[in-house]
């Protein structure tokens, strides 16, 4: 059943938004170094299958596997000359599971960083940021998907780039960042600033939010920097802290604290709940409970804003110093 991000977010207090891809890859025998991208034409069936576990556990929406699908990362494995095709792949992959699907489930076209740094601190320009975006979206649009999903940006050249690439496509689109340096993004950007990243844009994003990052607890602390009240708030956290448990990386998140999570990211203001890195669709599933509570809550009693010491005693401590809702300012561009 197919339906938009626009109508959905008219229909329903609150959406589920999948979990974490590359983690759970990893589970069903993802290899090191191996990019996950190349699954979505070389072992479909293994994609669909963690989307369909997705939305058993209830997600709304889905993510194509397309984090890394732009020229500038498939390079890095030489497969550059395959971004149509692999992104079209993907977009295709998401699509048959959600059409499928007996609820309205929106499939997102993933699109993460480049990976190279804007000019002058390196050797990428807004044109050519632009041109690897719309080479992976057109390809995301050709397979299907219904919206694009900037996510893990650090700069705000990059989501404006990224942003008039969905534009210049003819697609709507979302944004996240992640805030992993300090609350901050690793560029200095703060999130009561991302919204006016998007002041000199005529189509303004769907939603604006933040994504991976540090943990639960610091993505919350995020989320209650960014005005709910002008924006559609996004909260994609990691589950929990990644650990080392002998020779591998497992996250401290327990399903119980996940359900937490959720609770707290509605009363946080968050209108599109999810999780990112170790989030497993039973983690998801959990979310998904944490979501309903915290909506009837707010449906009956109202919004409780979470204070730092409420969501260090539910979730766990912050993993790094907050800053103040005052620090930081975007700067604005009006290169398109």
């Amino acid at each position: 059943m197919r339906t938009s991000l626009a109508n959905l977010l008219s229909s329903y207090p609150v959406l589920l938004c999948d979990g974490a891809t590359g983690t759970n890859y990893m589970a069903m025998g993802l290899g090191p170094g191996e990019p996950p991208e190349l699954w979505n034409v070389d072992t479909p069936e293994r994609v669909k299958s963690l989307h369909q576990q997705f939305v058993d556990a209830g997600a709304d929406i889905i993510l194509t596997n397309t984090f890394g699908g732009n020229a500038n990362r498939l390079a890095l494995h030489h497969h550059e000359h395959r971004v149509h095709e692999i992104n079209v792949a993907a977009a295709q992959n998401a699509r048959a599971v959600a059409d499928a699907s007996a609820r309205p489930v929106v499939v997102a076209g993933s699109v993460g960083p480049t990976g190279a740094l804007f000019e002058p601190m390196g050797p990428l320009t807004h044109d050519e940021a632009v041109r690897l975006f719309t080479e992976q979206i057109e390809g995301l649009k050709d397979g299907g998907a219904d919206v694009v999903w900037i996510e893990t940006m650090s700069s705000i050249e990059e989501i404006q780039a990224a942003a008039a690439a969905a534009i210049a496509v003819g697609m709507p689109y979302t944004a996240t960042a992640s805030f992993d340096t300090a609350g901050k993004t690793m560029m200095g950007v703060h999130p009561n600033a991302l919204a006016a990243v998007f002041d000199d844009f005529e189509q303004k994003p769907l939603g604006i939010g933040a994504n991976c990052g540090v943990g639960a607890s610091d993505i919350l602390v995020t989320v209650t920097h960014i005005d709910c009240e002008e924006n559609t708030v996004i909260s994609k956290g990691n589950c929990g802290i990644p650990q080392f448990v002998g020779a591998e990386i497992q996250y401290s998140g327990t399903p119980e604290l996940m359900e937490r999570y959720g609770r707290l990211a509605v009363h946080a203001g968050a209108r599109i709940i999810g999780g990112c890195c170790g989030t497993s669709p039973e983690h998801l599933a959990a979310i998904r409970k944490g979501i309903d509570t915290g909506a009837e809550e707010v449906k009956n009693t109202g919004r409780v804003q979470p204070t730092v010491e409420v969501i260090e005693a539910l979730i766990g401590e912050l993993a790094s110093k907050q800053p103040t809702a005052t620090e930081g300012r975007a700067r604005r561009s009006s290169r398109r």
